[in-house]
Parts: C-alpha cells; structure tokens; sequence
C-alpha cells in the first residue's frame, strides 16, 4: 500500500484511520560537515528507543534503510540549502517516517535513469526503498518524508518464516 504521510490508511479491518505514530523525536542539525553522521546516529538511537518503549520490532533491513534515507536526505539538505536542517522521526507498527525539513524552497525532482551520470541519484534512491514520499513546499524551504516499511513488501509472511 502507497499512503502519502499523513493521511489515512486502511488497517484490513474495513476502517480507515489517520497514520499516527508510537513515537515521535525531531533534532535540529547545524549543517556542517558532521551533522550527516549525527543524523545517523539519531535515527539509530530513536529506533532503539521505540524497540524498547514499545511492543515492536525494527528488523536489520528497516534499520539499514532509514540510515540510507536519513543520509541522502540530509547530504542533499546539507549541499543544497543554507542553514540548519531539521530532522524528525516517528514510527508505528508498520513504518517509520524519516521527516527532513531545509530552507531551500527548490523542490526536488528525481532524474531519469542514467548509468554514465556520476552522483545525483539521491532522490532515485529514497523513492526505490520508500513505501511512500512526500514533497512540500513551506513558507520556508521544504519538508521531505520518506517512509520505510518496517517488513519487507516484496516477501510473503510464508517466505518470512
């Protein structure tokens, strides 16, 4: 299922329902050279905390996938915008939104396939690990969410087990 952050999504019980998260944790970064790293750090330790507050489990691919979304959003937002970056996580039993907030008002576009191109496959990258990405202009730059299923899509619960 493709549900833009935000709004409702079905359960399978016939009731649609807005997405609402477990646990929630924003960290302004400053921007700099380590502040990629940092980010990393964040989303980790917000996962680990949500595995341990809560009845879930992060698997190692949901884990390797929000770092991978955290680091090409916030290199974007570190190389393209000046000033701060804000990052914001939350989590529920099915996904974890990774929210990147910058100044830079430009809307990003991702560019179509090229195998000679060198960098610049960021946005190709989020969009293929994500269940579902949104794109919004502010009054100030743009908010960036990505969300990352906590199980793979792709496997049956049978090829799970």
């Amino acid at each position: 299922m493709r549900t833009a952050p935000g709004e409702s999504h079905n359960d399978g019980d016939g009731c649609t329902r807005p997405v609402e998260h477990l646990i929630r944790a924003g960290y302004a970064l400053g921007g700099d050279d380590g502040c990629i790293a940092d980010a990393r750090r964040h989303a980790l330790a917000f996962l680990d905390q949500a595995e341990a507050d809560y009845p879930l489990s992060v698997p190692a691919r949901a884990r390797d996938l929000t770092q991978l979304v955290v680091s090409e959003l916030v290199t974007n937002a570190c190389k393209y915008a000046p000033g701060p970056v804000l990052v914001e996580f939350g989590i529920n039993i099915h996904a974890v939104d990774v929210i990147v907030w910058d100044s830079d008002p430009v809307v990003p576009a991702a560019r179509a396939a090229d195998p000679d191109r060198v960098g610049q496959h960021g946005l190709e990258i989020v969009e293929a690990v994500s269940q579902a990405l949104l794109i919004e202009q502010q009054s100030v730059g743009k908010r960036i969410t990505a969300r990352i299923p906590l199980h793979d899509p792709s496997r049956s619960d049978t090829a799970r087990r």
